[in-house]
């Protein structure tokens, strides 16, 4: 079975792709803040892609087709792979060890914005200002639901914000120049290629980082985290994300980033008891009004790029 269809997916089944990622995305934040309180950035990081390294190799291994990427793609798979691991998680681990969790979100909710322009530059779309409006009232409602969270009043470190705001960039870059990638391979064979180097590139910190007696001395819920970032983000979620960058503009894509805040606020709602405010219903209808007028956007590619990001089976 081809991981890339030449005949178009509908769009719903798209988005019913990307809803799930957000589900698993949402929980991220608090499964590497769970396991950070055990284990080192670093050491969670690099556990991290071990195990989701190995789990891509297997699905390569089972997956019809090249094993190894296109000799003239190495380049940019180390560069996807570069941009995936040791530049966007060691960036977004230690800058969330620093900084609370909301000030990560709201720094990720830029990432529609950053897509957008970076398409724009990239000539892999064309301007509209439906796209814009949904794009600003989608972070404008995340604006608000993270203020009534607590935003104001929880303070963090400015160098946290700083790196998570580099790996903000960092997952700009990677969706932008990865959307072409995964048109043209598949998103299983593109995310995978991409995650293995990822895997590799983390290599040279494991004499430093791999702590196995202290991994295998943690507790179960911080050992559950590293599986959840493992598994549930970094094998599940990446194969949406690229799945949908695949049949999709990336501006549309990464609009969905804007429901994850959403998301969370919700889960801690039904799981944790939480008591919702007024800002969770402001907000929220904000970011699916936003995400709702960035889908309705005819976004046309620029046509210098509309042969590359056509699969190419």
């Amino acid at each position: 079975m081809s991981d890339a269809s030449p005949s178009p997916t509908p769009l719903g089944r798209v988005y019913a792709a990307l809803l799930f990622q957000v589900l698993i995305s949402a929980g991220t934040y608090l499964a590497a803040k769970r396991a950070m309180e055990e284990l080192s950035p670093a050491t969670t990081i690099l556990w991290r892609f071990l195990i989701s390294g190995a789990m891509f190799v297997l699905l390569l291994l089972v997956t019809p087709g090249p094993k190894l990427p296109p000799r003239s793609e190495w380049r940019k798979t180390l560069w996807l792979g570069l941009l995936a691991g040791p530049v966007n998680q060691l960036l977004f681990f230690t800058g969330l060890a620093r900084t609370p969790a909301a000030h990560g979100a709201l720094l990720y909710a830029m990432t529609p914005l950053g897509v957008y322009v970076t398409s724009l530059i990239q000539g892999q779309e064309r301007s509209s200002a439906r796209a814009v409006a949904g794009i600003v009232t989608a972070f404008t409602g995340v604006v608000v639901l993270l203020l009534g969270r607590g935003l104001a009043s929880a303070r963090g470190s400015l160098m946290g914000d700083l790196l998570i705001l580099g790996a903000v960039v960092a997952w700009v870059l990677y969706t932008t120049e990865g959307r072409p990638f995964a048109a043209s391979h598949g998103p299983i064979r593109a995310t995978a290629w991409s995650m293995v180097a990822a895997t590799l590139l983390m290599l040279p910190i494991a004499p430093f980082a791999l702590q196995p007696a202290q991994v295998l001395n943690a507790s179960l819920a911080a050992q559950g985290s590293v599986l959840y970032v493992a598994l549930l983000t970094s094998v599940v979620a990446y194969l949406l994300w690229y799945y949908a960058l695949s049949k999709a503009p990336a501006s549309k894509v990464a609009i969905f980033s804007n429901l994850q805040p959403v998301a969370t606020a919700l889960a801690a709602w039904a799981l944790l008891g939480e008591e919702p405010h007024w800002e969770l219903a402001v907000g929220g209808v904000l970011v699916i009004v936003g995400v709702r007028l960035t889908q309705g956007a005819k976004v046309q590619p620029a046509p210098s790029t509309a042969p590359e990001e056509r699969p190419s089976r």
